[in-house]
């Protein structure tokens, strides 16, 4: 039977990882496509690499880090520090990047219609809603109808975890046997994973409430229990 074609949007991280194993394990015909949009960082594009080469999945990486000049100074893109606390503290917004999510799904669109793909899937998930606006379900299903008209052949825009929590991420991720010390998360994009950004501490509490041990090394390893208790305070 010939398997159904479909590109995953895949930053490297947490979400975008599990969905790429998901959608393998839907026996989809899949490309995994990766965006340098100038991103501080870019550490992660290299563990997208790491898990592609490692799955065999064939893997686009595109350079569109010259977008990062109209992207705004954010934390993620300009000179702002990443902000520490909790990942839905309102300090966060300083790391939405205006638009990132239609850029990098219009050029995942632009791959699809070339391979022939009918899906484009991207791993948003229930967490991103209160602070990403191009993570909610209203842009997942109006950007979906504007691409089913795009190109000669149908093409949607998918997001399966959209109402799922971080948590119920990892344990789909780990019973599909995902290797998570191959996905990155911290926006400071050093050596470790700090432990202490807003990505961070939401990898932390995942892998926590999911009850799934984490592998990965942080800087900062407080306990994520006593770390967010002390941000609440």
């Amino acid at each position: 039977m010939k398997k159904n074609k479909v590109v995953v949007v895949l930053s490297g991280g947490m979400d975008s990882s599990a969905l790429l194993v998901w959608a393998i394990a839907k026996n989809y015909d899949v490309t995994a496509i990766t965006i340098d949009y100038g991103q501080r960082h870019r550490k992660e594009i290299g563990y997208a690499k790491l898990l592609c080469d490692g799955l065999l999945v064939e893997h686009k990486i595109v350079d569109l880090s010259s977008l990062k000049t109209l992207m705004g100074n954010t934390a993620l893109t300009g000179d702002i520090d990443v902000p520490e606390g909790h990942y839905a503290a309102p300090t966060m917004k300083l790391t939405v990047v205006p638009n990132r999510n239609m850029v990098l799904l219009s050029t995942a669109i632009c791959l699809a219609a070339e391979c022939g793909a009918s899906k484009v899937l991207y791993g948003a998930h229930s967490g991103d809603h209160p602070i990403y606006p191009d993570c909610r379900p209203e842009f997942v299903e109006r950007l979906s109808r504007a691409a089913e008209v795009c190109w000669y052949d149908k093409i949607t825009i998918e997001a399966p975890f959209v109402e799922k929590t971080k948590a119920e991420i990892v344990s789909i991720g780990a019973g599909l046997g995902l290797l998570w010390a191959l996905t990155w998360s911290c926006y400071k994009g050093g050596e470790t994973h700090c432990g202490s950004c807003g990505t961070c501490v939401e990898r932390r509490e995942a892998f926590m409430l999911a009850g799934v041990d984490d592998p990965t090394n942080y800087v900062d390893t407080t306990p994520i229990k006593t770390l967010i208790e002390s941000m609440a305070e």
